[in-house]
């Protein structure tokens, strides 16, 4: 398994740095230890997220009867939706609609955490990531490679512990043009990721296709 991959594809789909314009919105009116508590607590979620993806998600589509070939060509097609709301310089994971922004507004107003819905589920790790995680899995050959893979959840979760930590330092300097052409240029990266997910999962469904 190509260890570079799977770390550059997590981190595209993940892409904290797009989410800090969210992270500042539900948590306006937070004390110091509230925004500090929702910053552990999505950091720590989005690591549980990945980590339980990679352990048992090949389990999960084995349950269900699902094929990994069919699992490819359909994580493919989310991947290349997600990176092209990244190319329109959105957050690659679909944002929550209309009532829960407007729950996310409620419950921040209240002091209670926002850290794992709509912060962490599913603006940084949806779907989308949860299928990058489970098809990197099915490529993991040995224990030391599974682990390898947790531990790209360890990297995502200090990835957005530190975006967050600095939300408003890092909103100040980059500026929403800034965290766009960001968003952008990781959306064409993971475009190119996604149809090479889907070219692999067509030629298992169809052999014919590669000769």
């Amino acid at each position: 398994m190509d260890f570079i991959k799977p770390l550059v594809t997590l981190l595209a789909v993940v892409n904290p740095l797009a989410i800090v314009p969210f992270f500042i919105h539900y948590t306006q009116g937070f004390t110091r230890e509230q925004r500090r508590r929702t910053v552990v607590t999505a950091s720590f979620t989005a690591f549980l997220v990945i980590a339980v993806s990679a352990l048992i998600g090949l389990q999960l589509l084995d349950f269900f009867g699902i094929s990994l070939a069919s699992f490819q060509v359909g994580g493919g097609m989310l991947l290349l939706t997600s990176a092209i709301n990244m190319l329109n310089a959105q957050p690659a994971e679909a944002k929550p609609q209309a009532r829960e922004m407007e729950e996310g507004a409620e419950k921040a107003a209240m002091g209670a955490s926002i850290a794992v819905v709509p912060l962490t589920i599913p603006l940084l790790t949806g779907p989308a990531t949860m299928s990058t995680v489970v098809i990197y899995a099915e490529r993991a050959h040995t224990f030391w490679q599974l682990m390898a893979l947790v531990s790209y959840g360890v990297v995502i979760g200090v990835a957005t512990f530190i975006c967050f930590a600095l939300a408003e330092p890092i909103a100040r300097v980059l500026g929403k043009t800034g965290i766009r052409v960001m968003t952008r240029i990781m959306g064409l990266m993971l475009a190119a990721l996604a149809v090479e997910v889907m070219a692999v999962g067509l030629l298992k469904l169809f052999p014919g296709l590669g000769r």
